[in-house]
């Protein structure tokens, strides 16, 4: 359990201090977030697919507490922890998040087309392959038929991920979430009760896991009425 590892004085000195370098360039970080919020909100093709957007930096608190997991579970595998000043801009990937919402699930295929044109356009190299995290295995086998990635969620939340590099000399990453407005409620509900750490009132984590087979439900629905409308003329 990593709640048993023991911090020392240096640990907590050292993310003291990747804390701040993030507080320090802070607005490096934003400014690779407008660019890149541009860039997808300045392209037509894409947008016809998109419902809705998001965006937002990663409170310093949240980065805190997300070190101190990492370092935590470092420990418990005797790994090192490699995170440093000179890497956490890429490293941690969410410093600066992006996330496009979309009404019905067979609308990922445009919207996976037309994102990689964005970022071949405007030189957003991909900093890791596109992931569809799914606990799904209707949604795993429709993602894998679409040619995206899959992973296995643990924790009943569907998203596809993709994550991109900054244009810039200095190097920085910024994950892109692409998801359904059904998947966006069980989302911020589930990250109400349990980030950064797990809500520990059980009924609340049941009916949680509830709510992602109700919404689940709720996008296959919309995907069968947009599939009747797009029939009526055929």
């Amino acid at each position: 359990m990593t709640a048993d590892i023991r911090i020392t004085k240096s640990d907590r000195a050292l993310i003291s201090r990747l804390v701040s370098h993030y507080k320090e360039n802070r607005s490096f970080i934003e400014v690779m977030l407008k660019q890149l919020s541009e860039a997808i909100l300045g392209s037509p093709r894409l947008m016809a697919h998109v419902h809705s957007t998001k965006s937002r930096l990663k409170d310093p608190d949240h980065l805190e507490d997300k070190l101190f997991r990492k370092l935590k579970d470092a420990k418990a595998k005797n790994h090192r922890f490699t995170i440093s000043e000179k890497n956490l801009m890429y490293r941690i990937n969410d410093l600066a998040g992006f996330r496009i919402l979309h009404l019905h699930t067979e609308q990922i295929v445009s919207i996976d087309r037309e994102l990689r044109a964005v970022f071949d356009e405007y030189r957003f190299p991909l900093y890791e392959t596109p992931r569809a995290r799914t606990w799904d295995d209707e949604s795993r086998a429709f993602f894998q038929k679409c040619g995206i990635q899959t992973v296995k969620s643990p924790t009943m939340y569907t998203s596809v991920h993709y994550v991109v590099q900054s244009n810039s000399s200095t190097k920085a990453t910024c994950e892109i979430q692409v998801r359904t407005l059904a998947e966006e409620l069980w989302g911020e509900v589930d990250h109400t009760m349990n980030y950064p750490h797990e809500c520990e009132v059980m009924s609340c984590r049941e009916q949680i896991k509830v709510l992602a087979r109700v919404t689940s439900s709720c996008s296959r629905l919309v995907d069968s009425i947009f599939r009747s409308y797009e029939n009526l003329d055929g």
